[in-house]
């Protein structure tokens, strides 16, 4: 079996091979050399790209594979992938390509179930694809509406429009990403639900003519629409409502002779309830979702198992009535980003990675000492708690988080623990917008320095830092002790320390043979619920307290600062490791204070870099394509 796809997936996908005595060989490309999925696979392939289909399939044959699992993801849900390995004799595991052409493209997945009598949002889903027109069609379904590439998922190639003068900047924007992600400009216009919830079934066909449903999964909480967090069952969802909603997921799969495991989607207006008239179908992904372990453990099945068997011309393991839901399961994405800084992507070394021994699933693509790339997404770990209630899960997974050691790159473990924390969240009340609509609130902003985790970092310097003394003659030696000397009281010593680039005034307090070290304003620092966890690098320490991360380093009193550059300067830097998506100006263009000049894609995100003040453009030398370090200068706004 030969695994066309990275990272968590491809290691989540060698765990089940193994368990059922397959080979795995793992398919990487140069970027992914020695990472972990390579690691533990049986055997490795290299390839130039994970969308080269052709070079993918000859690999494939080559290495002795009789089979090929997409993963989620890349050519996942490409039908003509799908077609080219049945083509050369390799089983494609997945669902048909006949299958995936009606349900995998939104535009032709909506015109089935509305012939099916599921309802659909309003929008227009044809394949007219000016922008003229569709601006014109966006104006009669009325404001705000989404712009939606027809092809893939995971967010990607997804605008909100709320006034008539942003929809040509939006459908560039989402065209150029679609294109990007899925090779595919094609959009649709649909419109936009204010307050919704996110709720999708998981349905397996096998080529026996057998569809089930595997109940329902509540993904709503959402940024930028890619899942944090999601759970089954649904939360405050009535009985005929569910039954409702997976009989349409069941007949959709049916409609279409659908085999392999898929996920039909709906869109659940809250403003209507959750009765059986208030959700419309959304999209089917034909492909396994990163949030199937949810299903596995609310349902105790092994799902890419059952991917391998209905491949293999097997019927499926279990019938409907054999499908029984047990307690409550929910999944948290540990992903490298700092919710503090607009979620800006923090690749690197991962310096310590600590997740066995928390008493919940963990699904990783990473060990201690590799490094996050910023060319894949930024996800580091995905933890999932299985208990008897809603309430156990969510504070099993919590105490999990709590746990977590992920030192290097910056996490969302914090904001993940604030959600769920979140009384919205606990009482079920929460929708797709909660998040944007409280994120400070919900510790998404610059955040003082943590007073806690400061201490512990700058005691570890001093320890690490301080001269050792001579053996003692005796305890009250006064020679013996390499600090400062007082005749009376304690002995002090005043001193400075940079914690996350900000200067904070310590002193060190002499204790018989040990030192006390505290804020000089007698600031007190809160207790922790777990011990903060210290690692001593380069250039000072790391802290991590309650899954947020501080650097601390020594500051010398000899050494001159340097001013740090910023709006004044007019310079235009990538604030994190990089693609140039777009240059928005010219050489010499004037531009106001505001305006986007640049865009910087990173680990499946955009990200859009404005002017810092009004003036004339300079450009440094950076086109379009080109991959940007952290820090370098892309562009200067001049006087």
């Amino acid at each position: 079996m030969l695994i066309a796809n990275r990272g968590e997936i491809a290691c989540r996908i060698i765990a089940t091979a193994h368990r059922l005595g397959m080979r795995a060989i793992a398919l990487h490309t140069p970027a992914d050399r020695g990472a972990l999925f390579t690691r533990l696979a049986d055997d490795v392939v290299e390839t130039p790209s994970y969308l080269d289909a052709p070079a993918i399939v000859a690999a494939a044959k080559a290495a002795g594979a009789e089979c090929l699992h997409p993963g989620y993801g890349f050519l996942s849900e490409n039908a003509d992938f799908a077609e080219y390995c049945a083509l050369e004799g390799v089983a494609f595991v997945g669902p048909p390509p006949e299958a995936m052409r009606a349900m995998g493209l939104k535009s032709s997945a909506k015109a089935v179930m509305a012939r099916a009598g599921v309802a659909v949002l309003p929008g227009y889903h044809g394949d007219n694809q000016t922008a003229k027109f569709l601006k014109e069609r966006a104006y009669q379904v009325g404001y705000p509406v989404l712009i939606k590439a027809i092809a893939g998922g995971g967010g990607r190639g997804i605008r909100r429009v709320d006034a008539h003068v942003e929809f040509d900047a939006a459908f560039e924007s989402a065209q150029r990403e679609a294109e990007a992600a899925f090779g595919d400009p094609r959009v649709l216009i649909e419109k936009l639900i204010l307050n919704p919830r996110h709720i999708e079934v998981q349905v397996f066909g096998d080529s026996h003519g057998n569809v089930v449903h595997l109940y329902e999964r509540d993904c709503s909480l959402q940024r930028r629409r890619q899942k944090l967090i999601e759970e089954s069952p649904a939360p405050g969802v009535p009985e005929d409502t569910r039954a409702a909603m997976t009989q349409a997921a069941v007949a959709a799969a049916k409609a279409v002779g659908y085999v392999g495991a898929g996920t039909v989607e709906f869109i659940v207006d809250a403003s209507k309830g959750l009765g059986r008239d208030s959700f419309f179908f959304l999209e089917m992904n034909t492909r396994l979702q990163v949030e199937h372990p949810v299903t596995e453990a609310l349902v105790g099945v092994d799902l890419v198992e059952w991917q391998f068997r209905v491949a293999a011309g097997e019927e499926l393991p279990k019938m409907q009535a054999e499908l029984i839901p047990r307690g409550a399961a929910i999944e948290a994405r540990v992903n490298a980003e700092d919710p503090e800084t607009g979620f800006l992507p923090s690749p690197g070394l991962l310096r310590a990675l600590k997740l066995d021994a928390l008493d919940v699933r963990v699904d990783s693509g990473f060990a201690e000492g590799d490094s996050i790339s910023p060319q894949y997404d930024s996800l580091v770990a995905k933890l999932i708690a299985h208990a008897e209630t809603r309430e156990a899960a969510i504070a099993k997974l919590d105490a999990a988080l709590a746990r977590a050691v992920v030192l290097g790159p910056k996490t969302n473990i914090a904001f993940l623990r604030g959600l769920l924390a979140a009384p919205e969240f606990v009482a079920g009340t929460h929708d797709t917008g909660f998040i944007d609509a409280n994120l400070e609130r919900l510790g998404a902003v610059p955040q003082p320095p943590d007073a806690r985790a400061a201490l512990a970092g700058v005691e570890a310097i001093y320890a690490d830092l301080a001269p050792k003394a001579a053996p003692a003659t005796s305890d009250n030696d006064p020679w013996s002790v390499a600090d400062s000397f007082e005749l009376l009281g304690p002995r002090r010593v005043p001193f400075e320390a940079e914690v996350d680039g900000k200067t904070e005034r310590f002193v060190a307090v002499a204790r018989g043979r040990g030192v006390e070290i505290a804020f000089r304003d007698g600031r007190p620092a809160p207790a922790s619920e777990v011990a903060p966890t210290v690692l001593v690098v380069d250039d000072g320490v790391l802290v991590l307290n309650g899954g947020r991360q501080t650097h601390v380093r020594p500051i010398d009193p000899e050494a001159a600062g340097e001013v740090g550059a910023g709006a004044s300067d007019g310079a235009v830097k990538a604030p994190m490791h990089g693609r140039l998506a777009a240059l928005a100006v010219t050489e010499g263009q004037q531009v106001e204070a505001g305006e986007r000049v640049a865009m910087l894609e990173a680990m499946k995100m955009e990200h859009a870099l404005t002017a810092p003040r009004a003036g004339r453009v300079t450009l440094a030398g950076k086109t379009v394509g080109d991959i940007i370090e952290q820090g370098a200068l892309i562009l200067t706004v001049g006087e």
